[in-house]
């Protein structure tokens, strides 16, 4: 690589020094202020345990049960501290047990780097123990990959995936390194981390007139619409869009992976988008005549059935990866580049104003849905416990300043509808891939990535079991961890599916769980059980205010069922807000 070639020549003047490779890996890691590594040794990978071994002191190694916990764990950090995770793994069933969060990752847009050690170089094709080819396994599902096979190349190549993964659209990378490269002696000297590679551009280049024709559009707009995603806080542009939305003065709705970059109850704000999300702003989507969307790649849980999205509207699209522009949704303006460059430039040019009127739209539908769905979900006076309720009650006690780590299904689509957050990356959740099991080790991390916040790992009876083992890297290492399970003995999202579409044909979705107590209670965590009403805000309470990890098990309804709801194969604006409807 041409610019490391060139920071090696400047550094010729010191005097190289013979290093393993394994070493040149710790060093790459300090040299990038890694802090925390989640990891799980083996023995293509033991030189380099072998090497950390020496940097305990400064490199802080978390033990997890199951790699995949590992790479989870890496994600939770990464999302809540804005830096890179990092993951350790060995060969074969180590590597593979990566591929999940992986994909996760690059759908998600996290910044990872994995290092995974792989056979001898001499043995590779061979079949040899433990031997996966996981460059050709993970090409599809990381931003960049490589194998190293000589230790030589270490230097440059951490260098180029550290810079890889955190720039433009963040995403995972993973470098496979072979045996004897992490044992091979090499002259060494010392690390420059990357700052550009050929042929690769992170920012697309910011074109004005672009940005003044999106302007001249919204300054237009009798009935413009902001919708934002994770680009906003991937950015760093919250203050940057703030200000873009408070002089605009335009209703403001935020994607599942957007949410927390401003607080939910900012005065413009009006809500979640999506399949679950608030009446109004999917209703409205189609009769807004400027659509502005930052930083959100029109997933399809966003827009329902395309050929009844939004043709009404003119859009202006920002957003840094060009491959997202007109990839789902037409735009009328492109605005190429990191909305932290971008939104200041459009800031600039549009006029100050308020839409009351338009407001008022999104107010009918606001109240339409509070009566009509969200009373009873958040306040029920009779029954078993709703989900919605457990998420209002907790919202009181944390004030909305804790990290919410969400796994996937009913209870991701409640907590999301009714979390209050006021800090930015507060909502850590599985989006694109929603893959169950993520939470708990994707809590663990989040608590290493911010030691400082109440974390508060929330997760359903099913995607509980399916990561359950982490429970052991909780107990030896003690981050304090909040875990609430809601258990509705159900796979509740296939059963809602199911109840909806498939005239309740409940097909293997009642699940049978362990007393979840007892299991956390074998893990040296203390926990509880609460099914009723008139114990639920004291348990919570206690399970807040506990010292340690603690871990409260909720009964709530079983075949409760989450609205609103776009239907499949429905438009934003054929949104439901009851079974009667569908």
């Amino acid at each position: 690589m041409k610019t490391l070639e060139h920071s090696q020549k400047e550094n010729t003047d010191k005097p190289a020094i013979s290093t393993t490779g394994s070493l040149a890996v710790i060093d790459a890691l300090l040299s990038e202020k890694v802090d925390t590594v989640f990891g799980y040794p083996g023995g293509a990978i033991m030189p380099i345990y072998d090497a950390l071994y020496d940097f305990k002191e400064r490199l802080n190694h978390i033990l997890v049960r199951h790699e995949q916990g590992a790479i989870h764990a890496a994600q939770g950090y990464a999302r809540v501290s804005g830096k890179t995770g990092v993951v350790f793994a060995t060969s074969g069933p180590g590597a593979t047990n990566l591929v999940t969060g992986l994909a996760d990752a690059l759908i998600d847009s996290t910044p990872l780097v994995c290092i995974t050690g792989q056979v001898f170089a001499h043995l590779l094709g061979t079949d040899a123990f433990q031997e996966t080819d996981i460059i050709n396994i993970t090409t599809p599902i990381t931003k960049w990959n490589y194998q190293v096979t000589d230790a030589k190349e270490i230097p440059e190549i951490l260098a180029k995936a550290f810079y890889i993964a955190k720039s433009g659209r963040p995403g995972p990378v993973l470098i496979d390194i072979t045996k004897n490269a992490q044992m091979q002696l090499f002259d060494y000297i010392g690390y420059r981390p990357c700052i550009h590679v050929r042929s690769y551009r992170p920012k697309p280049i910011v074109r004005p007139d672009y940005v003044e024709k999106a302007a001249a559009l919204i300054n237009q707009a009798k009935k413009p619409f902001v919708i934002f995603g994770q680009g906003v806080l991937l950015g760093n542009a919250e203050k940057e869009f703030l200000n873009f939305i408070e002089k605009s003065g335009i209703p403001t709705a935020w994607t599942i992976m957007g949410m927390s970059a401003i607080p939910t109850d900012h005065p413009l704000a009006v809500g979640m988008l999506g399949m679950h999300g608030n009446y109004g702003p999917n209703y409205l989507t189609n009769e807004c005549d400027v659509l502005i969307a930052v930083g959100m790649r029109f997933d399809d849980r966003v827009t329902g059935r395309l050929d009844k999205y939004a043709k009404q509207a003119q859009v202006v699209h920002l957003d840094i990866d060009p491959a997202e522009i007109d990839k789902n949704v037409q735009t009328t303006v492109p605005v190429w580049g990191d909305c932290k460059e971008t939104l200041p430039l459009l800031t600039d040019l549009i006029d100050k104003k308020s839409h009351p009127e338009w407001f008022s739209e999104f107010e009918k539908k606001r109240e339409k849905e509070h009566t009509s769905l969200i009373q009873k979900e958040l306040n029920p006076t009779e029954g078993g416990l709703t989900m919605g309720e457990v998420i209002n009650v907790l919202n009181e006690l944390t004030g909305g300043d804790a990290v919410i780590v969400t796994d996937v299904g009913q209870h991701q689509m409640v907590a999301c509808r009714y979390t209050k957050q006021n800090i930015k990356r507060s909502n850590i959740t599985s989006g694109g891939l929603g893959t169950m099991g993520f939470a708990l080790p994707a809590a663990i991390g989040a608590k290493f990535g911010a030691p400082e916040r109440q974390v508060v790992a929330i997760m359903g009876d099913g995607g509980a079991q399916m990561n359950l083992q982490e429970l052991g890297t909780i107990m030896q290492f003690q981050p304090n961890v909040k875990i609430l399970i809601l258990n509705n003995s159900f796979l509740g999202m296939v059963r809602q599916w199911q109840e909806l579409f498939h005239e309740k044909r409940y097909s293997f979705t009642d699940i049978q769980s362990p007393d979840f107590v007892k299991v956390a209670n074998a893990y040296s965590i203390d926990g509880k059980h609460v099914a009723v009403r008139e114990e639920l805000r004291q348990s919570l309470k206690e399970m807040l205010d506990h010292p340690s990890s603690f871990l409260l098990e909720v009964a709530v309804i079983h075949e409760d069922n989450v609205f609103p709801m776009v239907p499949q194969g429905k438009g934003v604006a054929e949104i439901v807000l009851s079974k009667e409807e569908i």
